[in-house]
């Protein structure tokens, strides 16, 4: 199923639960092949993510005090 396009909380957490469920039914997301289920989110975390063009590692920037 492909993934869905946008960059929403909602839109990256179904495209979450949708490369999860790819990866309990058939044991791959994508190309890769995660041997637990933690790495398997993490996996559909970042794909997903990248999809979005969303950065994981963004802090809000302010004002140095």
């Amino acid at each position: 199923m492909p993934l869905k396009k946008g960059t929403s909380k909602a839109v990256v957490s179904s495209n979450i639960k949708t490369l999860v469920h790819e990866w309990e039914k058939d044991g791959s997301i994508g190309t890769s092949h995660p041997a637990t289920k933690q790495k398997a989110v993490k996996q559909a975390v970042a794909i997903s993510m990248e999809k979005a063009g969303i950065s994981r590692n963004t802090q809000p920037r302010g004002r140095k005090k």
